[in-house]
């Protein structure tokens, strides 16, 4: 089939190159000369493990314009993947979604395109792009679409680091029309996933007992709000379990423990029932407070949506609450950060945890030292009034440091050589956000290792 991608973003380059990969010929629009220029070279303008080398195998499929009289004309699917960031009312920006699509209705010319939301977009926005399509056609061509498109949802499950697995490999797909034409093209674009009937990349293997993808076929609302009813539950999930590690902190429990006994319980699932400083990221803040202010049109509240943002905004302050437990004061105090991405194996910085906990220290008079293996780059695009304050080399962050706050579990860090940095701290305490080091291990070479809620645990006696 003959694809469109507006936009190259994470989820319209990931869409783009996996499904040139199975085939199918896609055009991929930006507007960003720059972002088409990288890409023409074989390169790609963000970080997602292997997805350069998906490009490379699947650029016989790819093709990367500006223009969008090159890619939707001869489509038989046209994605709009375009950004659609958070207002200060909670409500997302849909003025890129209304110029993507007004330019994609000015350059339809096939007997029938579907047109599909793929970003995260308010329920009932199907609706609205069907409005704006059909005018704007209407206004460039000089007559009525008389059924030659129609709107489609088919919201994205991706998380960033696994963004291509999940795609190539997801654990269901969501279609959403109020159309059946659209509902058959995309069942028959999907084919191949759900079949899994293509050639896995040698970089990304099938899964061990991976079988036929459920396929969700529904009306447009109820695709829209299945997006945003999931990202709400995930995000839901993490707040919880940083309540209980509250609650154990007091009592004496592990919370690791706690939360894999409860996540061993089939109902309840281990994912995402990880404790440490929260969330952040383009999606669950986004969404949960577009859910809200949704559901605000129509008079209802949400209030166990609101207590999950409350807890994952509240825990970055606690970072700030537990160094001074143990620091007492944070003034003049040099505080090294570990990761400034919001999650490991991405360099997106959308609402990191990181990045607030930095300009919270900052603000109680402490000096900070930041790292991050791979949003380096970026960070100093986007952070300028803080790039002055990060690091190249980790031996940086440790050097003279009286605590070390690691924000984001980046396996680099697990395999750091501790006990060399130890030594050159002037007081050896890690606050490990993320739960993802080896308390045993740490205590054991000297530092006193401390999380978000447990008591701090000494270094051992060295003998």
């Amino acid at each position: 089939m003959k694809v469109c991608v507006v936009g190259t973003g994470y989820v319209g380059l990931t869409t783009s190159v996996s499904l040139a990969f199975l085939g199918h010929d896609t055009t991929c629009i930006d507007l960003d000369k720059q972002k088409i220029d990288t890409l023409r070279g074989g390169h790609c303008p963000i970080y997602e493990p292997h997805l350069e080398a998906l490009l490379e195998q699947a650029s016989s499929h790819l093709n990367f314009t500006t223009e969008y009289a090159v890619g939707v004309p001869d489509a038989d699917v046209v994605f709009i993947a375009v950004q659609t960031p958070q207002l200060d009312n909670g409500n997302p920006d849909l003025q890129y979604l209304r110029s993507a699509a007004e330019s994609v209705a000015q350059h339809l010319r096939g007997d029938f395109t579907v047109v599909v939301n793929k970003s995260t977009v308010p329920i009932g926005s199907g609706n609205w792009v069907d409005a704006i399509l059909r005018e704007a056609y209407e206004r460039h061509h000089g007559h009525r679409p008389d059924g030659r498109f129609a709107v489609a949802s088919n919201p994205e499950f991706l998380r960033e680091g696994t963004a291509l697995a999940d795609t190539l490999y997801p654990d269901r797909i969501v279609i959403g029309s109020d159309n059946q034409k659209s509902l058959d093209l995309l069942n028959q674009l999907y084919r191949p996933i759900l079949n899994q009937s293509f050639t896995p990349p040698t970089v990304l293997p099938r899964p061990a007992g991976m079988s036929a993808v459920p396929l969700v076929s529904t009306d447009l609302a109820s695709a829209e709000l299945i997006k945003y009813a999931a990202n709400a539950f995930l995000a839901l999930k993490i707040s919880y379990i940083n309540e209980i590690a509250a609650i154990a902190g007091k009592v004496g429990a592990d919370v690791r423990e706690v939360a894999r006994g409860t996540g061993l319980d089939a109902r309840i699932g281990p994912r995402f029932l990880n404790p440490g400083i929260g969330w952040g990221g383009s999606c669950f803040g986004k969404d949960t407070a577009a859910l809200i202010a949704t559901a605000s049109e129509y008079h209802l509240a949400m209030p166990i949506v609101t207590a999950a943002r409350d807890v994952n905004h509240r825990q970055r302050t606690k970072v700030v609450d537990r160094l001074l437990d143990e620091l007492h004061i944070i003034k003049g105090r040099k505080i090294g950060i570990l990761g400034l991405a919001f999650k490991p194996d991405t360099d997106d910085l959308r609402d990191s945890p990181a990045i607030d906990i930095a300009n919270l220290l900052l603000e109680r008079g402490a000096r900070i030292t930041l790292h991050d293996p791979v949003a380096a780059d970026r960070f100093r695009r986007e952070q300028p009034t803080l790039a002055e304050h990060l690091a190249d080399r980790v031996e940086d962050v440790f050097d003279d440091a009286d605590a070390i706050v690691v924000a984001t579990e980046w396996s680099h860090y697990r395999d750091l050589d501790w006990a060399k940095f130890a030594p050159t701290m002037r007081s050896p305490l890690v606050l490990d956000g993320r739960h993802c080091l080896d308390a045993d291990r740490l205590t054991e070479i000297g530092y006193r290792y401390l999380t978000m809620t447990a008591p701090a645990i000494p270094p051992r006696s060295q003998t």
